[in-house]
């Protein structure tokens, strides 16, 4: 779900919409690990670490495309358990878990960088070695620019994209040019802030709990009543995991890599675009005004009455456009 940046001043808000650091005790993480099965209840090891993932209408739809569906920043696969149940009445559909979140693992950054081109190729792998045919490939948020990643990585693989409220990724390096003077001062002295170990702990440990999750929430959904217990104990269980604030420091000073425009550029199959109208932190309109001038960009579709998360928040409306855009 979570945005890379929403707003020139907002890294932090939406980075800690779903971490918070681990004070919890071993008995915590082994809850959250069981918990999580229930959504990710299939394993994949990739580059020695385990991946969590899952799949349905695998049987009943041999002959039929495949999905992939990834999540955002801070969620994982649960962010979809109002879609796969019913692309899988007609489709094969798996989600996948990225490194470094939900049930997956969460190595050391100095042991695997957690950017774009990782997860990219995270993807790319897993269409290749368990998907095992062309597939579509449909990403929210920072999962939108990871699936383009994996599209440039593997063009023989990626048959089309589906960009869900993609990541403008605002903060990214050669975005910031564009900021006045003491905002990228002021963007700097926030990331070196919170590569302090510690002082990035102490921030998560004021954030993880419910209130504050549901107050973050609030912001990316208009529908209020859709920001469930289940929701966040989807975004909230994975931070207990031992690495999880690691994971955060490696990200909120992450502001290289791919914007999504470099990637359109050179994406590989087409594009369709979505996009909840109410998004606080990645607005429609810079959306629609950049990613419609590339010639890959097929649709671009504004979903009413929806903000960040359109596929958990109107999973009706956005469970009929992946229908008849996989029927095409």
């Amino acid at each position: 779900m979570m945005s890379a940046a929403g707003a020139n001043n907002s890294k932090i808000g939406l980075i800690s919409d779903f971490i918070s650091s681990s004070t919890s005790s071993q008995i915590q993480v082994v809850l959250m690990v069981f918990t999580y099965r229930k959504f990710a209840d299939l394993f994949w090891t990739w580059r020695g670490y385990e991946i969590g993932y899952c799949a349905e209408g695998l049987e009943e739809n041999l002959d039929k495309p495949a999905l992939v569906l990834i999540h955002g920043f801070g969620a994982s696969v649960g962010h979809w358990r109002k879609n796969i149940p019913v692309l899988a009445k007609k489709y094969r559909v798996y989600a996948i878990d990225l490194i470094g979140f939900g049930s997956s693992a969460q190595p050391k950054p100095s042991d695997l960088p957690y950017t774009f081109e990782t997860w990219g190729q995270q993807v790319a792998d897993f269409v290749k070695e368990v998907v095992g045919d062309r597939a579509i490939l449909v990403g929210n948020s920072i999962g939108a620019v990871v699936a383009m990643q994996a599209a440039v990585y593997a063009p023989d693989l990626i048959a089309k994209t589906v960009l869900i409220n993609c990541s403008l990724r605002l903060l990214q390096e050669q975005n910031q040019l564009d900021m006045p003077w003491f905002k990228r001062i002021g963007v700097k002295t926030v990331q070196n802030i919170l590569g302090n170990r510690a002082i990035a702990k102490l921030f998560f440990d004021q954030v993880r709990n419910r209130r504050s999750v549901r107050q973050i929430l609030s912001q990316a959904y208009i529908d209020r009543s859709a920001i469930t217990d289940e929701l966040i104990d989807i975004l909230i269980k994975p931070a207990l995991n031992p690495n999880a604030v690691d994971v955060f420091m490696a990200f909120v000073r992450y502001s290289q890599g791919p914007r999504p425009e470099d990637l359109l550029a050179i994406l590989p199959c087409d594009a369709i675009v979505l996009w909840g109208e109410r998004d606080p932190w990645e607005p429609i309109e810079m959306g629609r005004s950049s990613f419609t001038r590339f010639a890959c960009v097929k649709e671009f579709i504004a979903i009413a009455n929806a903000g960040h998360c359109p596929q958990d928040e109107v999973p009706e409306i956005i469970n009929d456009i992946l229908l008849k855009i996989v029927a095409v």
